[in-house]
């Protein structure tokens, strides 16, 4: 999408003429990047079915883009509009997973997180020494600008991370709102089907499927440890285990999906099943009998499910104190070099400790199983319209659409 050419829309007054559905209010979804989409998308059916709203989404133009974000818009089947429409367009509500360019749109925004770690634990991907700026750090960095507070509303899924943000920018205290954490919410609800996604994902009778997860950085598990998946692909009989990878999508996009693929070939060529950025994690999550990882969401969201957990040493680095990582990180055994990894998921099986679970459960949302109920009336008042007389229900997440990213063939995919 380039050039300054218009594209036809309701909002764009040259395209009036041609719209159906004349009068809806209109939600522009923006989406920097696949990590705040995949969170965005999991919002959107609560928008499902009512004739009264248009959903249009944008990437906005950044000077340094995430490669292939256009492209995972467009397969959702969306209309997409240029950044340069946008910016000379008003919509009735803007949803974002991210504060990248909000401040330059002309709608209510509102900003929910997209991982499971709060605001006061979010890395940052500039040096340490910039990061620990006071100015770069504050919370007021990223929501006011030349003095005026640009979400309309900020979601936190917990009340502790609600009343630190109050505390911190006092002036956006009565932005805060308190939703949950609709994908843990989902996946909660989605453990009594487990059958379903252990077979959408194509694992056998009597295996056991390892789900192994790296958040970004060079401090990940694939950043720190690029080897593992060779070693348990190597190490776990194919006849007892599936193993199953889970890269962060800013991980696809820097590298690219040829290059993740080239550095993975020996480890698809012995069975891995890779699962695409954009899809998938949820279900074999759910499916997971293990989850090897570092301190990314995912592990964090297994640690809080109950799914037995084996820490990646070489992340310890980003573990910031105090946060739900760190907690993990303190009950959660590491993965050990000098043991066979079948014995050290055997002995993590057998001897699990469960009265932490609660625990880790507690800290992701204060509003266990509202998310969807909370978020959706958040963004009718926004809208100004009533919201739909059904109840908002708890999903499951869905069943995965591809199973897996093909495997290296040194070509294009």
């Amino acid at each position: 999408m380039s050039g300054s050419a218009w594209t036809r829309a309701p909002g764009n007054a040259a395209a009036e003429r041609w719209v159906t559905r004349a009068g809806c209010r209109t939600v522009l979804v923006v989406v920097p990047h696949m990590t705040a989409g995949t969170r965005l998308v999991e919002v959107l059916p609560l928008l499902r079915a009512d004739h009264r709203v248009q959903v249009l989404f944008t990437v906005p133009a950044l000077e340094d883009r995430w490669d292939g974000t256009e492209e995972y818009v467009r397969a959702w089947g969306g209309l997409l509009l240029p950044w340069h429409q946008v910016l000379r367009t008003r919509f009735d509500l803007a949803m974002a997973a991210s504060y990248l360019e909000i401040d330059k749109i002309a709608a209510p925004v509102v900003v929910m997180p997209h991982g499971v770690s709060g605001p006061r634990f979010r890395r940052s991907p500039l040096p340490a020494e910039r990061a620990a700026q006071p100015s770069l750090a504050h919370p007021r960095y990223r929501l006011v600008r030349d003095g005026r507070v640009v979400p309309a509303t900020v979601l936190t899924a917990h009340e502790q991370d609600a009343r630190w943000l109050r505390r911190e920018c006092p002036e956006a205290a009565d932005r805060v709102v308190v939703a949950g954490d609709l994908c843990f919410d989902q996946l909660r609800a989605s453990l009594s089907l487990r059958d379903r996604y252990r077979a959408a994902l194509d694992v056998r009778s009597g295996r056991k499927l390892v789900l192994v997860s790296s958040t970004w950085s060079r401090h990940s598990l694939f950043g720190s440890n690029p080897h593992l998946l060779d070693q348990l692909t190597a190490q776990l009989p194919a006849r007892d285990y599936q193993v199953v990878a889970a890269l962060h999508p800013l991980t696809w996009s820097i590298h690219g999906s040829w290059q993740i693929r080239a550095w993975l070939a020996k480890a698809l060529d012995a069975g891995l099943r890779l699962l695409p950025p954009d899809d998938g994690w949820r279900a074999a999550l759910v499916a997971a009998d293990y989850v090897i990882g570092d301190h990314g969401s995912i592990t964090q969201y297994a640690a809080a499910l109950g799914t037995p957990v084996l820490l990646n040493p070489g992340s310890a680095e980003d573990v910031r104190a105090g946060s739900l990582a760190a907690s993990v990180w303190r009950l959660a055994p590491k993965l050990r070099p000098d043991l066979l990894v079948d014995v050290q998921l055997r002995a993590l099986a057998a001897g699990r400790p469960e009265d932490w679970v609660g625990d880790i459960a507690a800290r992701i949302t204060s509003l266990p199983g509202r998310a969807g109920a909370l978020l959706r009336r958040e963004m009718y008042r926004v809208l100004g319209i009533p919201e739909p007389p059904h109840e908002v229900q708890v999903s499951p997440v869905p069943l995965p659409r591809r199973v897996a990213v093909e495997g290296f063939v040194g070509g294009p995919p």
